[in-house]
């Protein structure tokens, strides 16, 4: 969506069944469920989060997501990730 070098505003549409890869990233993350419902493991435990929640990853967490159903979240990621960068 939008970037700059010091954050990156990312969507994510998802679909029911969905499993991402468990990693971690070096970027402090921000979620937000604008729609669905999915599952977080991370070192402390698994949460569920649903339409309207929100919550932080902090930089060289390691953690997953899986939809539960289809969903669509918003990330702010800082700084950008590179990765996601469109090519300049």
């Amino acid at each position: 969506m939008s970037w700059s070098p010091e954050m990156m505003l990312v969507r994510h549409r998802m679909k029911k069944g969905w499993v991402g890869a468990r990693h971690s990233h070096p970027h402090e993350q921000m979620v937000y469920i604008v729609s669905g419902h999915l599952t977080f493991e991370y070192p402390g435990g698994i949460f569920e989060a649903k339409t309207g929640d929100s919550f932080l990853v902090p930089g060289d967490v390691v953690h997953q997501a899986s939809a539960q159903e289809d969903s669509e979240v918003l990330d702010i990621f800082t700084p950008y990730r590179e990765d996601y960068a469109p090519p300049v």
